[in-house]
């Protein structure tokens, strides 16, 4: 894996480590550093403009996630993820979730998603919109 940075992710968002999000091992939980990137791949969707309402027409589902743990973050700390599509296949896309200490300015995680279009209204998987391809090629530049 090459050098990631920070600065390789154009949408960000960040989030303050919480003392409820330790664990029994003085730790944050595995299932936190998930849900960072459940919020991260959210704000990568409001910036492509789509919803989050999910409930009618095609939308985005997650087909299937990973995460590597590489840094074991603390309380106090912020989680700053930083958020960009790695690959777009002809039926779904990558997206891939850096998840960075402020207080230690390292990488503490990284987990990578696939992204599958998904119309509501008939429950079944979507062929993938030219109108998301376009958008994703304008943020990260393709």
């Amino acid at each position: 894996m090459s050098k990631i940075s920070l600065d390789q992710y154009k949408v960000q968002i960040e989030y303050p480590v919480q003392w409820g999000d330790m664990d029994a091992a003085r730790h944050v939980n595995n299932l936190v550093y998930l849900r960072w990137a459940e919020s991260s791949r959210l704000a990568y969707f409001e910036r492509m403009g789509i919803s989050n309402n999910f409930s009618e027409g095609v939308d985005p589902i997650l087909g299937w996630q990973d995460c590597k743990y590489i840094f074991p973050m603390v309380y106090p700390d912020t989680a700053v993820i930083g958020v960009r599509v790695i690959e777009i296949k002809e039926d779904r896309f990558l997206i891939e979730s850096a998840i960075f200490s402020k207080v230690h300015q390292r990488i503490a995680a990284i987990s990578r998603q696939s992204i599958v279009p998904y119309d509501y209204a008939a429950l079944r998987k979507a062929a993938l919109p030219e109108e998301w391809v376009a958008k994703i090629k304008e943020i990260d530049a393709f």
